[in-house]
């Protein structure tokens, strides 16, 4: 083989394997692709928490009314349990569970502050508290101001029983309005 034919062959092997590599990538954003096994959705089920019974959409009209201004800052806040004496790989799952919960809600409910959340930097701030009464309290304070509250329920399969409320998310909202919530809190 010539020198001219071997660089064509490993230029159209080049673009072919680009090629198929872009096709398979875009494949597998597209909702044919990404549809659930039975067995995933069993999995899925299963999971090592589950939010509380309001936490999937019960106030979705009411997030939708929460705007952020300009380039106002917005926070995620988590508020942790410090009297269930969690490791802090459990609070970091937790937080985790959280974290995602509340931005599941707001994507559907205000997609419109998840992208300001998400264009100011999606700032996390963990505080503590020491009750599951204050979390209580402080989730419907969130709810009666239009912001996001989940709480979550640990499975109970590791550290604390099931069914303990270990952490609750609020936000992601703009900063003035958190702090009207969480800022007397101290962080984690």
């Amino acid at each position: 083989m010539s020198s001219p034919s071997l660089w064509g062959t490993a230029a159209a092997v080049g673009v072919a394997s680009g090629l198929v590599g872009y096709f398979i990538g875009v494949g597998a954003t597209l909702p044919i692709t990404r549809g659930l096994s039975e067995s995933a959705k069993a999995n899925e089920q299963e999971s090592d928490y589950e939010t509380d019974s309001d936490g999937e959409g019960g106030d979705a009209d009411d997030l939708a009314a929460v705007k952020a201004e300009g380039d106002e800052p917005c926070k995620l806040v988590l508020v942790v349990r410090t009297d269930l004496n969690m490791t802090k790989g459990k609070i970091a799952a937790q937080c985790g569970h959280a974290t995602l919960a509340c931005y599941k809600s707001l994507v559907r409910s205000n997609p419109a502050l998840v992208r300001h959340w998400e264009r100011t930097g999606q700032a996390k701030i963990a505080v503590k508290c020491d009750s599951e009464d204050e979390l209580q309290i402080l989730q419907a304070s969130a709810k009666s101001l239009g912001v996001c509250a989940r709480s979550i329920q640990d499975a109970g399969r590791t550290q604390v029983a099931p069914g303990s409320t270990t952490v609750l998310g609020i936000g992601p909202a703009p900063v003035r309005v958190i702090n009207q919530v969480t800022g007397h809190l101290k962080l984690l």
